[in-house]
């Protein structure tokens, strides 16, 4: 059987290419392995492209939207956007626990691998202002599932304010739970064998939905099938 690639194509043109990127794959190099597959290598194999440039990046375990550029000024226009702010980025989390507020904001100053394990670690002396909204979308048992909204982009920035503000992404293994989530740990009156229950989720919860850039275009990665399965699960708990 053919394996599935690793990545969806949204949008092409001549000038950019938006991929809905599977978890597991890092966009770029990884920095502590440059054997490992990456995405833009892949991709510029498959379409037959001498070069393409990498904007921005998502974690390797995070799922979704990601926009590389086909030309150099096209990533030097983009690049700049980002750096100041003018591309409105949102994500989707899973979390644990069950926020008491509606919308909150974490502005913890980060460091990117700030320790021995390559964490981004918080230090209001040495670090980068870092700026992350969060909406509570709905809960279901001691889970919830939050839009994260990203000004700034620091390293592993909404993992570690997530779990800076008391509710951690689901399956984070640097900075919370790496336990894999079943249906039977939030939906009531569960019945099922738990010997032979299979987990919905066992990877990061975080999937980058969404991104708007200074000309307007619009971008909408769709959740993937693990992800969305969860979702749908605890929505039907909820009820």
């Amino acid at each position: 059987m053919k394996a599935q690639k690793p990545y969806t194509i949204i949008f092409q043109d001549e000038k950019i290419i938006a991929i809905n990127k599977a978890s597991g794959i890092s966009v770029g190099g990884d920095r502590w392995d440059e054997s490992k597959d990456r995405l833009d290598k892949l991709i510029e194999r498959d379409l037959k492209i001498s070069k393409i440039f990498t904007v921005h990046r998502i974690d390797k375990e995070t799922s979704g939207l990601i926009v590389f550029a086909k030309d150099r000024d096209t990533h030097r226009n983009l690049s700049v956007a980002f750096e100041q702010r003018n591309v409105l980025k949102k994500y989707l989390a899973v979390v644990h626990g069950r926020p008491s507020w509606k919308e909150t904001k974490c502005d913890l100053a980060l460091v990117p691998n700030g320790n021995k394990k390559h964490m981004t670690i918080i230090d209001k002396f040495r670090g980068k202002e870092s700026l992350t909204h969060f909406i509570l979308k709905f809960s279901a048992g001691n889970y919830s599932v939050l839009e994260a909204l990203p000004e700034t982009g620091r390293i592993h920035q909404i993992r570690v304010h997530a779990a800076a503000i008391g509710h951690p992404v689901v399956c984070d293994e640097l900075y919370g739970k790496i336990n894999p989530i079943k249906l039977s740990s939030f939906k009531k009156g569960w019945r099922g064998d738990p010997i032979e229950e299979r987990p919905l989720l066992s990877r990061l919860g975080l999937h980058a939905l969404e991104l708007t850039l200074p000309d307007g275009q619009n971008f909408i990665a769709p959740v993937t099938k693990d992800i969305s399965s969860l979702i749908n699960q605890m929505q039907k708990s909820s009820k």
